[in-house]
């Protein structure tokens, strides 16, 4: 058997709680599940994923000039108009079927 050195790694848990159910249905253990996630960091010589930051930034309304805010209050209520939104409870829903939360 190969040798193996010990990681100690701080993670919420409420994370480690989540992954270990998915790996659990998926029937890996989470140390195998991180050695995988080490060895394609090594292969691909980085993080296995995309990582960026998002394309629009959330906006932050106290930085906003009267005129700037009523701007955006003005998208959203043409959001609501014109049906672009997502009920709460859609969105509660999807969160709890893809999370477990």
């Amino acid at each position: 058997m190969a040798r193996t050195s010990n990681i100690y790694v701080r993670v919420e848990p409420e994370i480690k709680e989540q992954a270990e159910n998915v790996l659990e249905q998926l029937g890996i253990p989470m140390s195998n599940a991180i050695s995988v996630f080490l060895r394609q960091i090594v292969l691909q010589k980085g993080i296995p994923f995309e990582m960026k930051l998002p394309d629009r930034k959330p906006v932050d309304m106290s930085m906003l000039s009267e005129e700037e805010f009523n701007t955006e209050i003005e998208k959203g209520l043409a959001d609501i108009r014109d049906g672009r939104v997502i009920s709460a409870q859609s969105v509660a829903e999807k969160m709890r079927r893809e999370y477990g939360i």
